[in-house]
């Protein structure tokens, strides 16, 4: 999951310094989601796995 944040977010950085700014919010967007998605599972997993 952090490794697809991460290409999103090397995308949207290519993206705006090509001057697609459509594009680059689109992948930053995608890229702050999944961001978060990664932290709510790692936190989670980090609850389960001190029970």
């Amino acid at each position: 999951m952090l490794g697809w944040s991460l290409i999103f977010l090397v995308v949207a950085i290519i993206a705006g310094v090509l001057g697609f700014g459509g594009i680059a919010g689109t992948a930053a967007g995608i890229a702050k989601i999944l961001f978060v998605v990664f932290l709510v599972i790692w936190i989670i997993s980090l609850v389960v796995g001190r029970r």
